[in-house]
């Protein structure tokens, strides 16, 4: 029986244009380089080196330990700066990233589904990618009027070892909350991502609103619909509580 629901934030609960949220994202990055005195260009390409390195982890280390490492080593730069650097990157994400929330599509939906699925007894995870530090993912969160306490467990680049879509993503969220991935439904808008939770045994829904499938994978087996159908579904499952 399924008693907890796993959650994508970027596009499924945030939704906006995936080439939008990255063009504001890193117009507002760039910036923050500037005033540190970094090079825009290669400390752009840093950064996405980084996030490469997150998202081919072996679950040997921390993401955050993988893109810290890739991105010092790209930059040349020595323990303390890249300390200082990461204070920058913290403070960032609390205050000057929230700009980039003008990309996104106005909902009630998310806060909603969410309280509603919490009120019906079922536990809550945020399974969205873990390529930020929590500060960022709560940031996020905040545009939609959640917050972190609303979830029982929230993936961020600190606390996990793999990323989407490898299997181990989903076996680490699994293992921390004590679920089989029969007792799972997984909601995410990307099916390379996404849904590669329901190989392992989960069910999964696709949202299509602001669907990501750049490799073209074929959708037609999955239990799909907007997010709106996605809280019609989630309402309609018995109460647990």
């Amino acid at each position: 029986m399924i008693d907890t629901i796993l959650l994508d934030l970027d596009g499924t609960l945030l939704q906006f244009s995936q080439r939008d949220f990255i063009s504001a994202y890193f117009s507002e990055l760039s910036k923050m380089f500037d005033k540190l005195g970094l090079e825009t260009e290669s400390s752009i390409a840093a950064v996405w080196a980084g996030t490469k390195a997150m998202i081919l982890n072996d679950g040997s280390k921390l993401n955050s330990q993988r893109f810290w490492q890739e991105f010092a080593g790209k930059l040349g730069l020595a323990d303390e700066r890249l300390a200082e650097l990461e204070a920058a990157f913290n403070s960032f994400y609390v205050n000057e990233f929230n700009v980039v929330k003008s990309v996104l599509i106005p909902s009630d939906i998310p806060k909603r589904l969410v309280q509603t699925i919490a009120s019906k007894g079922y536990r809550i995870v945020l399974a969205t990618n873990p390529l930020f530090p929590l500060c960022a993912v709560e940031s996020r969160l905040g545009w939609t009027g959640l917050k972190s306490q609303n979830f029982l467990h929230i993936t961020h680049y600190a606390n996990s070892t793999f990323s989407k879509p490898n299997p181990g993503y989903f076996r680490e969220i699994l293992a921390k909350v004590n679920r089989s991935p029969q007792q799972c439904l997984m909601a995410g808008n990307n099916p390379a991502e996404d849904m590669v939770a329901g190989t392992l045994g989960a069910e999964t829904f696709l949202v299509t609103d602001c669907m990501e499938n750049e490799s073209g994978v074929d959708v037609s087996s999955y239990r799909s619909g907007t997010l709106a159908d996605l809280e019609s579904h989630l309402t309609s499952l018995p109460d647990i509580a």
